[in-house]
């Protein structure tokens, strides 16, 4: 059973994990070599970016499916990849900030995804689970970078 039953399609699943080793791998990465933490910062920080990039692209993909699509949703959609822009421009030596903002927007963007409607039942539950590691790969990177 995949599509619009009850659970998630096993190439979205396997793509979705996937997706998240990168925050770990970056996590883990400035727990055990903590000279190269500003360097797994900065890359964790990049990816994150580029994931509420692929968010906000998905968003948008949704809204503009309907034949006179929301104006209001699709310029909201771009937000997720404009907060993950300027956190990178505005805050590049600040590494603690610039994570704290992504780890945030992300968390912001979950919020949003799991209240649309036209989903499939399983999207929520994935999206769940997909931004708890996220973000909790995120949550390390912070608390590695000194302060």
């Amino acid at each position: 059973m995949t599509g619009r039953t009850g659970h998630t399609p096993r190439g979205v699943l396997a793509y979705g994990v996937l997706g998240i080793i990168p925050f770990w791998s970056l996590a883990v990465a400035s727990v055990l070599a903590p000279k190269w933490v500003d360097v797994a910062a900065a890359i964790e920080a990049v990816y994150a970016a580029l994931i509420l990039s692929f968010l906000g692209g998905a968003r948008w993909g949704l809204a503009v499916r309907d034949a006179a699509p929301d104006p209001i949703v699709v310029g909201l959609a771009m937000t997720p990849t404009l907060a993950g822009l300027a956190a990178l421009v505005f805050l590049p030596d600040a590494a603690r900030l610039q994570l704290t903002v992504l780890t945030a927007a992300l968390a912001l963007n979950w919020a949003w995804d799991v209240s649309a409607k036209g989903l499939p039942p399983w999207y929520a539950r994935l999206r769940t689970g997909l931004t708890i590691g996220a973000v909790g790969g995120l949550c390390v990177g912070v608390l590695q970078v000194p302060q």
